[in-house]
């Protein structure tokens, strides 16, 4: 049955692994939107960590939770995110987008910590349904655009569509001192990020990100960008955005998150 409102699109910058654990500023504005939010059917995530060759969703009846990382507390490793998949929901998807194709994964994936970290602040129960789609790295910035704009019928479906990476995303110049003063290139493209956004520059923000030197220090790699690229096609057409989270965290590393109506 269609939801008679629209739900939101979302982009969470999610940071390091340790805001799973965390109760800052952050994780707090997480809960509290967890709780404002309208009750989705399921959620679609694209999610940083899952960088595939082609486009693929999960479609596992019960997807395991993966620690893709090392180095940290064993604490980390024991959270598990025991949400249910929804393989209709990636049969929904898979039948309704035909270019470019969606392969449905059953075995080799789940939710990495781009989901799973925010995610249990967000709906601590685990009992929403929740598909990851892959980013296709082999693609431009343009295709994540585009893609993003065939899953904006998911939102007359009461899905919540969402994604977690980060604008600013470079580990080479990272602080380990989650309050250490941001670098000037970080801190000037997020706010060129916050700017072109809240104005609906869209051609900016996937045509024009890497002009600068600010924009290449600010993402060496893709993999925290697309996400957001992928957000704000489903959003395409959404008369409102709203920042509703921003901080540098280690210096290198924008929190920013919107919310688009």
């Amino acid at each position: 049955m269609n939801n008679p409102t629209k739900m939101p699109v979302l982009f969470i910058g999610h940071g390091s692994p340790m805001n799973a654990l965390a109760s800052n500023d952050y994780t707090k504005m997480l809960n509290t939107l967890g709780e404002s939010l309208p009750a989705p059917k399921a959620i679609l995530m694209v999610s940083a960590h899952w960088m595939t060759r082609g486009t693929w969703i999960s479609a596992m009846p019960k997807p395991r939770t993966i620690h893709d990382f090392g180095g940290f507390p064993k604490a980390l490793f024991d959270v598990q995110y025991p949400a249910p998949g929804s393989p209709e929901l990636a049969r929904l998807i898979t039948e309704k987008i035909t270019n470019p194709k969606i392969g449905e994964d059953l075995h080799e994936w789940g939710f990495d910590h781009g989901t799973w970290s925010i995610l249990r602040h967000i709906y601590p129960k685990a009992d929403i349904p929740v598909v990851q789609l892959s980013l296709d790295m082999t693609k431009p910035a343009s295709f994540h655009y585009e893609l993003g704009k065939q899953l904006a019928f998911l939102r007359d479906e009461n899905i919540l569509v969402m994604a977690s990476g980060n604008v600013v995303h470079n580990l080479r110049f990272i602080e380990w001192e989650e309050k250490a003063k941001a670098h000037s290139f970080a801190v000037e493209f997020d706010q060129w990020i916050q700017e072109n956004t809240e104005a609906h520059k869209d051609d900016e923000l996937v045509d024009h990100y890497l002009d600068h030197k600010d924009g290449q220090l600010s993402n060496p790699t893709q993999d925290h960008y697309y996400p957001f690229l992928v957000m704000l096609g489903a959003a395409h057409g959404s008369q409102k955005v709203q920042t509703i989270y921003s901080e540098i965290q280690n210096a290198s590393i924008s929190m920013r998150s919107f919310m688009w109506n």
